[in-house]
């Protein structure tokens, strides 16, 4: 149903997390309460689906976008290293180990069973696989021919350690199993979600949550293909791909899936074309199910442990955190409040932070829009920012300055104090040196792409204080919806018809026709 050839769906690590974290919220004993907690997983991904479907029907996708790229790369790498040492647990061997996720209680729950919890044969199966995982990974990494390196090293690792523990029986020994897992595909679900009760509600908010990280994963991650092999991808026909793929998986025992970035890279490396290779891996997936499970009994937690570790360690991406702090600290700052959000407190805490920093971002530059004062470049009738273009010469008696936004009730009080600002500095910069007055002011509005009735009373309160002055306000090439508004309000007449120009070179004409000439 979805526009993405390459993308291959399933369970993620970052998905999943978050949704344990947020069950295990509502359900403390998962082992103890397990009938309720799995119901309460499925009526959230019932409701984690309806929110994807909803989304794509009603082309709101973008709201996804307020989740910022520096925002997803400061949550990715938190919930990294939140997956990592929840891993320690089955890596150790440890058995009593807190419910919690931050780095904290973690660190404690470890060191706290050091003496001992810790199992030294399952440290060195983990040790051992872990190594081989991460060498697997670095050899496709460094050569692209043996892709398929890191992508069977996980079924390698199985087999391997699953043998070991077999022959050795090293279960006797300390050494956590997997223990049985049941042959077949799950049973239906659709009378095991909650439709009313006190966890409906529960349910539809973890649902939302999750939905909403899945969608965004699953999208970046089928932006990323698409444009590696130059094709479009509609973001609304994913979401109620996505969302139709969760409804139903709701109803057959299955917890929130989506686009996962590892299994897409194989697919990609793979040659896959369509997205048929997901019917291929859902037919591997079941005959696994239906054959194979029992072979899996002796399989260590250990190894899982590695496999996870391994996996999410690529999440961490310091060269995208540089690249930001780079290119705006603001962004940075979005980037660590959600990293140190989710490693010290928990993912939903983290993704808050990231969406909050990420509004205030938005807020912060609606409200305070750049402004800029234009010079003159020396033998042109161009005219640029002066702070950009330092041989940009003001023009004597006049100051022009350039608004870089639409001009709204949020920032229009903003923006008419911010050239009075500028006039007063320009006043007082005269006097010193002994220049030629202030006589016009030419706002250059070619960036303003919209004006509300906000923004023409600043326009007007700006004109009264600068008669008042004795200074003439001039615009220069406003756009359609700007004159328009301008003549519909009577604004146009008030500032004088004669006063609005197609370029600032024109209105400078107008004002110093002898700098004009010798131009």
């Amino acid at each position: 149903m979805g526009s993405s050839r390459d993308i291959a769906i399933g369970p993620v690590a970052v998905v999943s997390l978050l949704l344990g974290t947020l069950l295990q919220n509502e359900i403390n004993d998962p082992v103890g309460n397990a009938a309720e907690y799995r119901r309460l997983a499925f009526t959230a991904t019932f409701f984690a689906g309806i929110t994807q479907v909803t989304l794509g029907f009603f082309r709101l996708g973008f709201l996804i976008d307020f989740l910022s790229h520096a925002a997803i790369v400061g949550f990715m790498g938190g919930a990294a290293i939140t997956i990592a040492l929840q891993q320690l647990k089955g890596f150790l061997g440890i058995k009593k180990f807190t419910k919690k996720t931050d780095i904290v209680s973690v660190m404690h729950s470890v060191f706290a069973s050091a003496h001992h919890g810790w199992n030294w044969q399952t440290i060195v199966i983990g040790v051992s696989f872990l190594s081989f995982l991460l060498v697997a990974k670095y050899i496709g990494k460094k050569n692209k021919k043996f892709f398929w390196v890191p992508a069977i090293g996980p079924l390698i690792s199985v087999i391997l350690s699953t043998f070991f523990v077999y022959i050795t029986r090293a279960d006797k020994q300390g050494v956590q199993i997997v223990k049985h897992i049941d042959q077949g595909i799950n049973p239906s679900s659709v009378d095991q979600i909650f439709f009313n009760g006190g966890y409906l509600l529960k349910g539809v908010r973890i649902g939302i949550v999750a939905g909403m990280v899945a969608l965004t994963e699953a999208i970046a991650i089928g932006r990323t293909f698409a444009a590696m092999k130059d094709y479009q991808l509609d973001g609304n026909k994913e979401m109620v791909a996505l969302g139709t793929m969760n409804i139903v998986g709701s109803m057959t025992s299955c917890y929130v899936a989506t686009g996962s970035f590892s299994r897409s890279a194989v697919n990609y490396m793979a040659g896959c074309q369509t997205a048929v290779s997901n019917i291929v891996m859902a037919m591997v997936v079941f005959l696994t199910l239906k054959f194979l499970t029992p072979l899996f009994k002796y399989t260590p937690n250990a190894i899982l442990a590695a496999i996870i570790i391994s996996a999410v360690i690529g999440l961490i991406d310091f060269d995208a955190a540089y690249l930001i702090w780079k290119i705006d600290k603001f962004d940075f700052v979005a980037c660590m409040g959600a990293f140190f959000g989710v490693v010290f407190v928990s993912v939903e805490i983290g993704l808050l932070i990231a969406v909050s920093i990420s509004f205030a971002k938005i807020l912060l530059q609606v409200t305070r829009p750049r402004t800029a004062i234009l010079g003159n470049l020396p033998r042109t009738t161009v005219y640029r920012n002066i702070l950009q273009y330092p041989e940009a010469a003001k023009v004597p008696g006049v100051l022009i300055v350039r608004v870089d936004s639409a001009i709204y009730f949020s920032n229009s009080n903003y923006i008419k104090e911010r050239i009075l600002r500028w006039l007063i500095d320009e006043d007082e910069l005269v006097n010193k040196s002994g220049q030629t007055k202030i006589q016009f002011l030419i706002v250059e509005l070619s960036p303003v792409t919209d004006i509300d009735t906000s923004g023409i009373h600043a326009m007007e309160e700006l004109f009264r204080s600068l008669q008042k002055r004795e200074i003439q306000l001039i615009l220069a090439n406003p756009g359609p919806a700007v004159i328009d508004k301008l003549h519909a309000s009577g604004s146009a007449q008030l500032i004088g018809e004669d006063k609005i120009f197609l370029t600032v070179a024109d209105a400078v004409a107008s004002c110093c026709p002898k700098l004009v000439g010798e131009v």
